[in-house]
């Protein structure tokens, strides 16, 4: 169906459905990135920027056989890096910020990932949705990663809307209810990738459409 319609503001009485919903049909939702440390995940949210996750696990599996740490990457050097992850989108300025945040991390963190926000956004290359993910998944905190899909997610559905990826983030930190508050990035993030694509939303097939500002349109039979 199209998606161009307006979309009504999700009802607060239906966010609790929604999400919980969502968690029955996926109890422990995760980062599909491949990661073994702190630093490994940091490194693989750098260089997912524009680029899906099956391509970075791709390069980051060669990558961290070679080197995972940002001593160990440093001594790889820039080229190598960029030679060990070319199959990424825009890979050059990545290996580049990559460096750059391991030459940051050794020099002023002691070679660890720091779990502030304003230590983590001053590394080169980390933007604030990277640092939600990695205060989120590495550190435990309840932060809303704003990416496309919880962009579009979060608009669609009327959960959470808003013009800006901060503005959708601040709605989601008043909106989703305290037991959900820790996943629930995962599984919009999810939801998007998989049901609420940004092209031939699958509407039909959505266990949430009773909810959607969008959805609650279709016909239920």
């Amino acid at each position: 169906m199209s998606t161009d319609r307006p979309v009504r503001r999700m009802a607060a009485a239906d966010i609790d459905t929604f999400f919980a919903t969502l968690r029955a049909a996926n109890p422990r939702p995760a980062s599909e990135l491949e990661y073994t440390t702190v630093f490994e995940l940091l490194a693989a949210v750098l260089l997912s920027a524009q680029a899906t996750d099956v391509s970075v696990n791709k390069a980051t599996r060669r990558l961290f056989l070679v080197a995972n740490t940002p001593q160990a990457l440093l001594a790889l050097g820039e080229a190598a890096v960029a030679e060990h992850i070319k199959t990424i989108g825009l890979y050059r300025n990545k290996a580049k910020h990559l460096l750059q945040t391991c030459r940051t991390l050794v020099d002023q963190h002691g070679g660890r990932v720091p779990r502030s926000r304003a230590a983590l956004e001053a590394l080169p290359g980390v933007g604030r949705k990277t640092a939600n993910v990695v205060l989120n998944v590495a550190f435990g905190e309840p932060t809303n990663a704003v990416d496309t899909h919880v962009f579009r997610v979060g608009n669609r559905t009327g959960l959470a809307p808003g013009k800006t990826p901060l503005a959708v983030e601040q709605q989601l930190d008043v909106r989703v209810p305290p037991a959900y508050r820790q996943d629930a990035h995962h599984w919009l993030i999810l939801h998007g990738r998989y049901v609420c694509t940004a092209r031939a939303p699958k509407c039909a097939a959505c266990t949430v459409r009773a909810q959607c500002g969008t959805g609650r349109r279709l016909p239920t039979a």
